[in-house]
């Protein structure tokens, strides 16, 4: 097992704030493009905002494109996802331009560019004690999930996966992944699980489920009113 912690650790958190600054910097006209294209198409907020657990289950806020509308049936809840993601939306997913704000996210220290994608907070609770190590790491914009199958990977397959990457990190893992990641947003792999517009709910894994009671507000995170559940998923 290959705990990120030491000297690799410390060079991880250095590549990632440089990357992370440089990518801010030099994708600034196309962030610029891409918020334009969301407000014209769905008009504001152009971000999503939504607070997710990251590392030891500590809270943080999370930042994304706005892909969907936020669009109510007549019995006053959010359609289904299908029915409220927008072409743009479909576009940027399909694209991983949706992602680009969580460069900030990097640069604040709150994820890594590589690491289990963060979830829902309700989910928590759901996890096996052994689904729940993949918060032993920070989360990440991409991950080993992700360039094997990403939202097209039951959930069991995919925390199998994270808890892998929890294992065996190292930085040459992580280069192989950045590498796969750019591959299969040029193939478009992955983007929805079969059958849906994005992703089902997780609802736990059996009767193996046990509290998880490592949910620590973050103090710097600035409470976010209340809004439709809005993409629930970032894949």
């Amino acid at each position: 097992m290959k705990r990120q912690a030491g000297a690799g650790l410390f060079l991880k958190q250095c590549i990632d704030r440089l990357a992370a600054a440089t990518g801010l910097v030099c994708l600034a006209p196309v962030m610029a493009g891409t918020a334009v294209a969301v407000r014209a198409s769905m008009g504001s907020p152009i971000l999503f905002r939504q607070i997710r657990p990251g590392r030891g289950g500590k809270l943080f806020e999370v930042l994304k494109f706005r892909t969907m509308r936020d669009a109510k049936g007549a019995d006053g809840n959010p359609l289904p996802d299908s029915q409220r993601i927008t072409r743009v939306g479909k576009f940027l997913r399909a694209t991983s331009l949706d992602e680009l704000p969580q460069l900030w996210n990097v640069l604040r220290g709150d994820m890594s560019l590589v690491g289990p994608r963060p979830l829902l907070v309700e989910y928590l609770p759901r996890y096996s004690a052994e689904q729940a190590r993949r918060h032993d790491v920070l989360p990440g914009i991409t991950g080993w999930a992700q360039v094997n199958g990403r939202n097209a990977l039951s959930w069991e397959e995919r925390f199998r996966h994270d808890v892998w990457y929890v294992d065996n990190w190292s930085l040459l893992l992580d280069a192989k992944i950045l590498a796969l990641t750019l591959l299969r947003v040029v193939q478009r792999q992955g983007i929805s699980f079969e059958g849906e517009a994005t992703m089902f709910k997780f609802q736990g894994s059996g009767s193996n489920v046990i509290p998880y009671p490592r949910a620590v507000p973050d103090p710097g995170v600035r409470p976010v009113p209340p809004r439709p559940p809005a993409q629930g998923h970032l894949g």
